[in-house]
């Protein structure tokens, strides 16, 4: 709690508008409930009124301060569909079909924030990741000079000497199955600009392979290599004042004893509060790992690279995860525009992995 503690504290000060198109899943309105009792903003639901207040009646939950929005009834739907086909019309996509896609939650959501309407959109509790990230990819779309959305998953673990005092952002453990190095070198940039933001401390960032400076030659190690100083070069053109080493086995990254006995030190080695994982096999298994093993608080997972704030939550996220996660996004919002000026190009020839 004394991470996501302090990001309350942010958001009280500057409270937003948070759409949850999940409205009638309990775990949702009781993180809905605790939004807006913390004075953290406004809570929006989607969903059936009727079957939202009934289900709010079974938890004794109070809809007081909590606005609740039909999208299949919302004086919105039309509007909100005219505007939609306009963005598919290079698919070919008929009226009806995009009024019929506007009466679903998650993408009235996603409408709702790209027309600014709410703030931030936080969903996932009950269906997969594509639901949640094909509406926002249609209609939000990547921020400008953005080429990869990622996602971080925020770990807050007991030991205190881990990460940034037991704070810990790993990615990508839900978006990209297999990135290439350049697209782990955007993950990498990204993650430490939004670790930044949250805790105001200099990111370090560890490639996460299976060896630690090795003289393997094999492929996945050398995609590490090769993002690792694409990583560094983009964050010295952004200006982005982050440590970044790889590859790194993962104990050696957060292990100051262990990193000792493998290699000098990096200033990342044994001190890493940012873990960038090879692939999303490794990632998600990783973060469900710790989170239940290590009985962490787990955030996530915050989507990064999309021009508003969003998240997809798992669907094992408990209510005082999601309050968390609809938190983190209501504090992206506060700043959201310094996370993603235009990004400066890279030389292609440094692309060619």
């Amino acid at each position: 709690m004394r991470f996501i503690g302090g990001v309350i504290e942010k958001l009280q000060r500057h409270p937003k508008r948070i759409v949850f198109p999940e409205g009638h899943e309990p775990r949702v309105l009781q993180a809905a409930r605790q939004f807006y009792s913390l004075r953290l903003g406004a809570p929006i639901l989607l969903g059936d009124r009727t079957r939202i207040k009934e289900t709010a009646a079974d938890l004794s939950v109070n809809l007081e301060g909590i606005r609740i929005i039909n999208p299949a009834e919302s004086s919105e739907l039309e509007e909100f569909s005219k505007r939609f086909k306009a963005l598919r019309r290079s698919k070919g996509m008929r009226t009806m079909e995009a009024t019929d896609a506007m009466s679903q939650p998650n993408y009235f959501g996603a409408m709702m924030v790209a027309m600014h309407q709410a703030d931030g959109m936080v969903s996932g509790s009950t269906g997969f990741t594509g639901s949640v990230l094909r509406p926002l990819l249609q209609i939000v779309k990547p921020a400008e000079g953005i080429k990869t959305t990622s996602s971080c998953t925020i770990m807050e673990v007991e030991d205190t000497a881990i990460g940034e005092k037991g704070v810990l952002f790993m990615g990508d453990c839900d978006v990209i199955p297999d990135p290439t190095s350049e697209q782990l070198a955007d993950i990498a940039v990204s993650i430490a600009k939004f670790a930044r933001q949250l805790l105001g401390v200099r990111p370090r960032v560890a490639m996460l392979s299976f060896a630690t400076k090795s003289n393997t030659a094999h492929p996945s190690i050398e995609k590490i290599r090769a993002a690792t100083a694409l990583a560094k070069l983009k964050a010295e053109q952004a200006k982005i004042d982050m440590l970044i080493d790889g590859e790194l086995q993962a104990d050696t990254a957060i292990i100051p004893e262990v990193a000792a006995r493998k290699m000098s030190d990096t200033d990342v080695s044994g001190r890493a509060n940012v873990l960038i994982f090879p692939d999303l096999n490794s990632g998600n298994i990783a973060s469900k790992l710790v989170r239940h093993m290590a009985r962490a608080n787990a955030y996530g997972n915050i989507l990064l690279g999309l021009d508003r704030p969003a998240a997809d939550v798992s669907r094992g996220s408990n209510a005082h995860d999601i309050l968390g996660v609809a938190a983190i996004v209501g504090v992206q919002c506060v700043e959201f525009e310094k996370l993603y000026p235009t990004a400066p190009q890279i030389p292609p020839d440094l692309l060619t992995y």
